[in-house]
């Protein structure tokens, strides 16, 4: 089996004519604040939509509420401005009524997990066609700075003055334990790793979930600082690679290794420890044991895993609903909805 396709749904139609970034640019005023993460993000929509090659009114962009949120409008193709956590259900539904479409939803942690997480849980086990983008800034942006379902624990906001004391989610633990197919994390700050992940999403054949580490420069600055400045980050991000070793480090001398049941940081030609210890890194990988515990490694003992962790095959809901209204079609006992209407018991009446 091949995991190397384009977008399965072949019937969403390709432009005849080459795109570009301009293509894709609404000429809306741009209402986020100067310097938010939110900027690089719109940046690599506009430069992946042409690379992926549809027509632009094949592309739908769903959101629910909160600054992500404002997306649809800043991109011009198709959009769809929802309440507050319904993006996913919205999306769903937009997907299953129109197949033909390459369907992107723009979430914030709150939107997605909070108020939005039954929708966001079940869009993800279905393994709907769409692809999501989780604006993950730690914090509640637009409604001015309460703590958000991925703030970590002790964090002062003004909804949490003595500082919160909720475990929070981590984003791709709740998509894998979820069943989900893909999973993705990048920092804004990393152009070009954001855009061909991206894309690598939209390759993807079910719902692909990014989860972006987001800067608010307002209400939670430098809350990634830790794994994104220039002094920390060569030992602080792991950089996967599929087929690849799990390396990094500034020479990229530290690597990866399974022990046990558990994954180590160790360094090559240290303690003995030889280039083949360290684990290769297998993204199409049925089984979600490492891709979950990649996805958990963080800082102090672990770098953070950037890049594609997980793109499994697995059937998708929109594609075997199709198939279900195919058969129906095909073998059903009514034909039409007054064939249902005169069916059974029916009054004649005068």
């Amino acid at each position: 089996m091949t995991h190397h396709h384009f977008i399965a749904n072949f019937t969403v139609a390709r432009s005849e004519e080459p795109l570009n970034k301009e293509d894709f640019m609404s000429g809306e005023m741009v209402r986020w604040c100067p310097g938010c993460g939110s900027h690089a993000i719109l940046n690599s929509v506009e430069q992946v939509f042409p690379r992926i090659g549809y027509k632009k009114e094949n592309f739908m962009i769903v959101s629910g509420i909160g600054c992500s949120s404002r997306f649809p409008y800043y991109v011009n193709t198709y959009g769809f401005h929802g309440i507050h956590g319904r993006a996913s259900a919205i999306a769903t539904g937009v997907k299953l009524a129109n197949p033909h479409l390459s369907v992107w939803i723009a979430t914030g942690d709150g939107d997605s997990m909070a108020i939005g997480g039954n929708h966001f849980i079940h869009l993800i086990r279905r393994n709907v066609d769409v692809n999501l983008l989780l604006f993950n800034n730690q914090i509640y942006g637009l409604t001015k700075g309460q703590y958000s379902p991925t703030s970590p624990m002790g964090t002062v906001t003004k909804t949490s003055p003595q500082g919160t004391i909720e475990h929070p989610f981590n984003p791709g633990e709740l998509v894998i334990g979820s069943q989900g197919t893909f999973f993705a994390r990048v920092a804004d700050s990393n152009q070009k790793m954001m855009t061909d992940v991206m894309f690598e999403a939209a390759r993807h054949d079910g719902t692909s979930v990014i989860e972006i580490l987001q800067n608010c420069i307002i209400f939670a600055d430098k809350s990634f600082a830790g794994v994104t400045d220039k002094d920390v980050r060569d030992n602080r991000q792991l950089h996967l690679v599929h087929g690849q070793p799990m390396l990094f480090g500034k020479n990229k001398e530290n690597g990866i290794r399974l022990n046990g049941t558990r994954l180590e940081v160790v360094t090559i030609g240290q303690n003995g420890v030889p280039l083949e210890d360290i684990l290769v890194h297998d993204q199409y990988r049925a089984d979600p044991g490492i891709h979950l515990m990649l996805a958990k490694m963080a800082p102090p003992l672990y770098p953070i895993a950037l890049g594609v962790i997980r793109s499994a095959s697995f059937s998708t809901y929109d594609d075997q609903v199709e198939e279900q209204v195919r058969i129906g079609k095909a073998t059903g006992k009514y034909r039409n909805v007054d064939d249902l209407l005169n069916s059974g018991d029916v009054f004649d009446v005068k």
